[in-house]
């Protein structure tokens, strides 16, 4: 039986340590307990927040509804033929546990994404990527909850309309559905995806090298040093609380991006496939002085500008005037929008 507890502090369920509460706050780790909390909910006509790791979400305020924190465990290999094995996890389970796990029973894909903080079933919401690999990618389909009607939906990869760094979970259906679990095709091969520079310096390739040289690596050699190149850059939020990225890499067509290479030749960018550029979000932030700068309570990562952290531990309205203030600045030199990648609550 759940248990749902009132006033309840959310600073240790969310990473950037913000001191804020729930109306109402309840663990689930079963299939009925989500059924019994959502009873709960609509008896009270409350709203609901699911809550994975709390790695993508900024508390602006306490929120005036349940909190229903997902601790759906299990990890299990449905399908499988000559190339691919499809794998179950829960939506609870730990996101970078469950990416070594695939490693280490020879399921491969999902290496690039090691050391993103989350659970598997926030995954999905936000189509995490990193380092050339993308979640919608892998995604077979996933298993979700109404919230208003209790039951049970399948999505596709398809109906979830990814794009970058966005699902239909961040528009239509967003906070309409809790996801339980989430099915992966992943390969019997390895199939290296290399092409960032940081990842290639970290593996000793050369800037330009080609498919013979990278064959060589494993994927558990690929995830570690994916971990070196994280840990390298972005702040643990054990130490100092942050939501990691917290502005998305803005995408601009090819004459914003001509006139912006006009100004300043240095401007990293990463070519799109429909003929738009996407800007790296920390090169804007970094060059518009932002690095390094602190505002009583918070604070631009002095390694990385595209991380805010909160090592005052201040309120969600301050991390948010700060993300406001940088977002401001980086339209005034470079006439270019950021948008922030965690989700807001209340919205």
């Amino acid at each position: 039986m759940a248990l749902f507890l009132p006033e309840f502090d959310l600073q240790r369920f969310n990473t950037l340590a913000i001191a804020a509460r729930a109306q109402f706050y309840v663990a689930v780790t079963t299939h009925d307990e989500v059924l019994e909390a959502l009873a709960f909910a609509r008896e009270r006509q409350l709203p609901v927040l699911p809550l994975g790791g709390g790695s993508n979400i900024v508390l602006a305020d306490n929120y005036p509804g349940l909190v229903m924190h997902i601790k759906l465990r299990g990890i299990e290999p449905v399908a499988e033929d000559a190339q691919s094995v499809w794998v179950r996890a829960a939506a609870g389970e730990n996101w970078h546990e469950f990416v070594q796990h695939c490693l280490m029973i020879g399921c491969y894909g999902l290496e690039n994404l090691s050391l993103i903080p989350g659970s598997v079933g926030a995954a999905p919401i936000q189509n995490i990527g990193a380092y050339g690999v993308e979640l919608q990618q892998r995604l077979s389909e996933l298993s979700a909850v109404d919230i208003r009607s209790g039951l049970p939906v399948t999505f596709t990869a398809e109906s979830c309309n990814f794009a970058y760094r966005d699902s239909v979970f961040k528009h239509s259906a967003r906070d309409r559905y809790i996801i339980t679990s989430v099915t992966f095709k992943l390969d019997r091969a390895v199939r290296p995806v290399l092409d960032y520079p940081s990842l290639r310096q970290q593996l000793q390739l050369e800037p330009d090298g080609g498919a013979p040289a990278e064959a060589h690596f494993s994927a558990q050699q690929i995830a570690d040093a994916v971990i070196a190149v994280r840990q390298e850059k972005l702040p643990d939020p054990a130490t100092t609380p942050n939501a990691g990225s917290f502005f998305k890499n803005p995408l601009v067509d090819a004459a914003t991006f001509a006139a912006l290479q006009q100004r300043y030749p240095d401007i990293v960018s990463y070519p799109q496939a429909d003929g738009r550029v996407k800007l790296a979000a920390g090169w804007l932030i970094d060059r518009a002085g932002w690095r390094g700068y602190r505002a009583g309570d918070v604070a631009v990562h002095s390694e990385q500008a595209l991380v805010i952290t909160n090592p005052g531990r201040g309120s969600g309205a301050s991390v948010l005037a700060l993300a406001d203030e940088i977002t401001r600045s980086v339209f005034s030199q470079y006439g270019v929008t950021l948008e922030l990648e965690p989700r807001v609550y209340p919205a």
